[in-house]
Parts: structure tokens; sequence; C-alpha cells
């Protein structure tokens, strides 16, 4: 059965490694990063919530093409909102294809402690450094750690949740446990 795969889980966490690798290696599945949309954007530096707006449509049409067609979509982004996620569950379902949750997570002070020393990725050299600058605004640590809290309470909302435990620097562990939970 075609499905998307959502990867949810705090920023910073590995969840677009996790997404690159599992399309390098399962040809036909789109990798639907929302970050990587976000930088084709103009402006998207400057007004990062309203170029949020943008993309998030064209994220779900993107997703609806590639399920109708019979082809799997990995979709890495960080929701806390159980609206957003079920946009998403709606397509995939209104496409006759499967919902796979699967929530990647360390622990709360890890997680923040990972953020910090995150590098490289989202389609733009300078974009995690963006994203830190923002995180910094709106409240550095304490921002990252009601984020976790948020999503502890979609796990606890959401009982089909999967909750995929990845420790920092064990990359190809974390990845064989995701494919174990997909394999099932």
């Amino acid at each position: 059965m075609v499905r998307m795969v959502h990867l949810n889980g705090p920023p910073g966490i590995g969840k677009s490694t996790l997404a690159r690798q599992y399309v390098d290696e399962h040809a036909g599945v789109l990798n639907l990063d929302v970050d990587v949309l976000r930088g084709l954007i103009g402006g998207w530096r400057e007004h990062f919530a309203e170029v949020g707006e943008i993309v998030r449509p064209l994220a779900l049409r993107m997703a609806d093409e590639h399920l109708r067609g019979g082809r799997d979509v990995v979709f890495p982004q960080y929701l806390a909102r159980p609206a957003e996620i079920e946009r998403f569950e709606a397509v995939a379902r209104d496409s006759g294809a499967e919902f796979v949750e699967i929530m990647v997570l360390d622990t709360r002070q890890r997680s923040v402690e990972r953020f910090a020393r995150r590098g490289g990725g989202g389609g733009d050299p300078d974009w995690h450094e963006q994203v830190k600058e923002i995180v910094a605004r709106e409240g550095g640590a304490e921002f990252l750690a009601q984020a976790y809290d948020q999503l502890a309470e979609v796990v606890r909302s959401r009982p089909a949740v999967t909750v995929l435990s990845s420790q920092e620097g064990a990359v190809e562990r974390t990845y064989g446990a995701l494919l174990s939970i997909l394999s099932r």
C-alpha cells in the first residue's frame, strides 16, 4: 500500500537526515522537506512565518499528486498542532494511502542541546543559522523545551504515533529502527 510517512520531532533531532537516507535507498519516494521548499521562495529569511503559509499548501498538493501516482512520500516536519497533522493525514487518506506517524525523540534536555549543535542541510548554506536566530528571538532553550512539551502532547493525543528513539551520533541505529517500524 502507498503511504505517507510523517517524521515529526523537535528541531535538530535528525528528521531530515533520516528522510534523505530513506529516499536515497527507495527509488521513487518523495522527500517532502518543507524546509527545502521554504528556501525556494524569495524573502524566506525576512518573512519566515509568512513563507510558511505559502509552502504548506504547496506541500499538501505535492503529497497528494505523488501519492495518487502510486508512490510513497516521506515528510520530515515538526508539527505540534494536531490540526496541521490532520491536514496531511487527510491528504493521505483521500488519495488512498496509509498515513504513518513517527515521532523522533530524544530526552527533552538532549533535544535542546542537539539543536544548538546542529548544522548543514535545509537547501541553503545559512538555513540553520537563520533558524537558530529565530529560535533565539523566540526564547532560545525555553522555546525549544516548550516545543518538546507540545510534541509530547501530540504523542498523548494521537494514539497511532510510533515513538522512535534517537540518540545523537547514532544515525545508523536510528535509521535501522525506522526501517523496522516501516516493515511492520
